[in-house]
């Protein structure tokens, strides 16, 4: 089985809920079986399960991590991107409180393709990228709509070798198909050349 990221060999690493999960033998991530992704009318409702009101202090604090390093680093007239914005787009609002020109895209909720065709000098996506059926060229894709000196700046949860897989709560969810080793994240800097990447707990920023 070839990792979706790396392309890297990989082995059966374990079952839950009678889906398979891989192990790269390169890049160390873990990725579902593709045999056993949801289809899009699957993943869509369990999306719109999440309760992801723009207005609650706790789901704006849980995004504050990517919403300050939009404001410290960057300036009402850069332009962003919501990338992934899901049902309830907290950061875009946040930011938009503040003055920042944001715009949305989400294949599920706000699937605008012309947002996919210009350039921004951050892009934002919180809670996504663990979502991604083929993050190779998802950030391949990412990083081209990037202006020189931009950001990528995510938020998902970071699988390392201490975790004991059967009992990570982030497994569970079956919309979460890839599982980010920290050399995962060298890699993408590297395959898609990005300056750096910073790691802060569940903070990834990939510098163009």
């Amino acid at each position: 089985m070839k990792c979706p990221l790396c392309y890297g060999s990989s082995e059966e690493f374990s079952r839950y809920r009678e889906r398979a999960y891989f192990k790269c033998l390169e890049c160390h991530s873990i990725f579902a079986d593709p045999k056993n992704l949801l289809g899009p009318s699957d993943e869509m409702a369990r999306y719109v399960e999440h309760n992801n009101d723009i207005y609650d202090p706790g789901y704006r604090s849980f995004v504050s991590p990517i919403v300050n390093t939009v404001l410290e680093k960057y300036s009402p007239h850069h332009v962003g991107l919501d990338f992934g914005s899901g049902t309830g787009p907290v950061i875009t609002k946040m930011l938009e409180e503040k003055g920042y020109k944001v715009l949305q895209f989400d294949p599920f909720f706000h699937n605008t393709p012309e947002a996919l065709t210009r350039k921004y000098d951050f892009i934002v996506s919180c809670e996504v990228i663990e979502h991604f059926y083929n993050p190779r060229k998802e950030f391949e894709q990412l990083q081209s709509m990037l202006n020189p000196g931009g950001e990528l700046i995510c938020m998902t949860d970071i699988y390392k070798d201490s975790i004991n897989f059967e009992k990570w709560y982030y497994k569970d969810d079956p919309t979460h198909v890839f599982f980010y080793h920290p050399e995962a994240f060298e890699y993408i800097k590297e395959r898609f050349g990005f300056r750096s990447v910073l790691v802060n707990n569940r903070l990834v920023r990939f510098c163009n």
